[in-house]
């Protein structure tokens, strides 16, 4: 089963710095999307390995996170 991780970052170079290690941990493009007007990254992920790309995306810091449930608001972090 998969889950969607959903951040917001304060800077381009964050957001880039995430996407450049969602890339070099394996992550395929199509499993993340990239909005760059609001710096939102959207990554589907299996259940089974989201502890690690949760923990991957907060190493740059992302001012909010969410599970990518629409009902559901952003999580602090």
């Amino acid at each position: 089963m998969n889950t969607t991780l959903t951040v917001a970052y304060s800077s381009a170079e964050s957001l880039k710095k995430a996407v450049d290690d969602l890339i070099g941990a394996g992550i395929h493009q199509e499993q993340f999307r990239v909005t760059q007007s609001n710096l939102k990254l959207k990554v589907t992920t299996p259940k089974a390995i989201e502890p690690e790309i949760r923990e991957l995306l907060e190493r740059h810091h992302p001012i909010q996170h969410g599970h990518g449930c629409k009902y559901c608001d952003y999580l602090s972090i």
